[in-house]
């Protein structure tokens, strides 16, 4: 997840565009992201166009009612996207002006640098489009010689990326905790230095991007006094090196306390045993538990009659927008006299969190065609439809028809209970209904089996898993849970699905 920090005071004639070419850089990265906003204190118009803009954009707006100043502004964005991921080492955020001075592409560089294990990354301003005031040019390059930290020239930049586990470890850093609780004492451009000096010394790579500074693009004066700026500057040089010396020194503490100790052999360690002040990493969420390669076959039954198959495969891992996935694939082909069905359903969900993130439907039912095609952002919060130039909100782990026939696999089933999920990607379609129905003796490919029998229901859905369709599954009563037979009302009546052939692979 990325989280893009914009903080906002009196932009309705940039804030609007700014957040659209936001939209669009991460549309053609194909990564997942939230924006976040913070109003500080605007009196233009501004809370209007963010309030249009959070209606169509995966986006929160904090709101001051009076200015509590950029470098507040800034804190409180950085603080809300720690606060929200639950992994800080992979997640990162974004600071990002809304006046237009930042060009928003410049995000696609600084994103690769992170996926290629930066953990903070500058875009230096190396030249300006536009022909901003003498003195302001004077000062920009002035004030960064006086707020240096090593490894970056314009230090004053503000438009910088981290990952959040970097973020984290600077807030820690701070025992005791600074006078009202925040991290950073100056604001302006030295806020902006001061911020990195202070990620810094925890990142094991820092590095830097190139930009403009786009002036030709302002619709307003800049607030910037540079003389101020100017004396601020020389007036904050203590403070930089006061956290360039207390950091550095932190950091070198927390790698000491993280080694192991002296004399401690590796069964002490192996057994449990931590040194005080060693980081833990929480378990990870059990993964999808279904080998590439596990395919089923059924045959398909209307009546006595034999009017098609259908099949359900474990097709492959893949990696969509960073996040690897396993690929299911279900598709039934068949029919009689007049009609004829050929779907597809493929899926594809999270392997760590069997979440979906994609998810198509191809149907061909008495020769009328028709696509759908969803891609899913489950840490965003919302997804978006092919053909629609839009996003819709989502749940928090979500799944699709496809997914939801494996995952009803994974879940407890006890005889005679009624179970409710609310994790069908549209959050209109929820609850998801799994009642119990029994266990039965069934009979299929060539062995006699025991199963569950569950009746399974998307209200407001379409397809198999319809209220109206009535649907039926028996399930193995084992450790595979294999689906041994689907029942399911079509609009010409019922159809059975009976399993002929599978192939379970071991897991590795």
């Amino acid at each position: 997840m990325i989280y893009v920090c914009v903080p906002v005071h009196s932009e309705a004639k940039t804030a609007g565009l700014v957040l659209w070419k936001v939209r669009q850089v991460f549309t053609a990265l194909q990564r997942e992201y939230q924006l976040l906003v913070c109003d500080d204190g605007s009196t233009d118009g501004t809370a209007a166009v963010l309030a249009s803009y959070a209606r169509v954009l995966p986006m929160t707006v904090l709101t001051h009612a009076t200015r509590a100043g950029y470098a507040r502004s800034v804190e409180e964005l950085l603080r809300l996207a720690l606060q929200r991921t639950d992994r800080p080492r992979r997640d990162c955020a974004v600071v990002l002006h809304a006046d237009l001075a930042h060009a928003p592409e410049a995000m696609t560089e600084m994103v690769k640098r992170l996926e290629s294990g930066a953990d903070v990354v500058v875009a230096e301003q190396v030249r300006d489009i536009g022909q901003p005031p003498w003195s302001l040019r004077l000062a920009r390059r002035l004030t960064p010689r006086l707020l240096p930290v090593a490894g970056v020239r314009d230090t004053v930049s503000g438009y910088l990326a981290l990952r959040l586990a970097v973020l984290r470890q600077a807030t820690r850093a701070e025992a005791p905790p600074p006078p009202g609780g925040f991290l950073l004492r100056t604001d302006g451009w030295c806020a902006n230095a001061e911020l990195l000096a202070r990620l810094a010394p925890h990142a094991r790579r820092l590095e830097t991007v190139s930009a403009a500074a786009r002036y030709d693009l302002h619709q307003r004066p800049s607030r910037v006094r540079p003389w101020q700026e100017l004396v601020a500057a020389w007036h904050a040089r203590p403070v930089i090196r006061a956290v360039r010396a207390a950091t550095a020194a932190t950091a070198g503490v927390l790698l000491l306390l993280a080694a192991p100790l002296p004399g401690q052999s590796d069964s002490s360690r192996a057994s449990g045993a931590l040194p005080i002040g060693a980081i833990v990493t929480a378990p990870a969420p059990i993964p999808v538990p279904f080998a590439v390669g596990e395919r089923l076959r059924y045959q398909a039954k209307y009546g006595p009659f034999n009017v098609g198959n259908a099949t359900m495969e474990v097709a492959s891992v893949d990696t969509l927008r960073g996040v690897e996935t396993v690929h299911f694939v279900f598709r039934i082909v068949g029919g009689a006299l007049w009609y004829h069905l050929d779907q597809t359903m493929e899926s594809w969900v999270g392997r760590r969190d069997f979440r979906s993130r994609r998810f198509r439907q191809d149907t061909d039912e008495r020769g009328k065609q028709w696509h759908r095609g969803y891609d899913i952002f489950p840490d965003s919060g919302f997804y978006r439809e092919e053909g629609k130039d839009s996003t819709f909100p989502t749940v928090a782990d979500p799944l699709d028809d496809a997914a939801f026939l494996y995952w009803i696999r994974t879940v407890p089933l006890e005889q005679g209970k009624r179970y409710e999920y609310r994790r069908y990607f549209r959050p209109d379609r929820n609850p998801v209904i799994v009642t119990v129905v029994g266990h039965e003796r069934v009979s299929v490919a060539g062995h006699k089996w025991n199963a569950i029998v569950v009746r399974p229901a998307i209200p407001n859905g379409r397809g198999i898993f319809a209220e109206k369709a009535d649907a039926r599954m028996w399930l193995s009563d084992d450790e595979h849970r294999v689906m041994l037979a689907l029942q399911s009302n079509f609009s010409f009546g019922q159809v059975t699905l009976k399993l002929k052939e599978y192939a379970v692979p071991e897991q590795p």
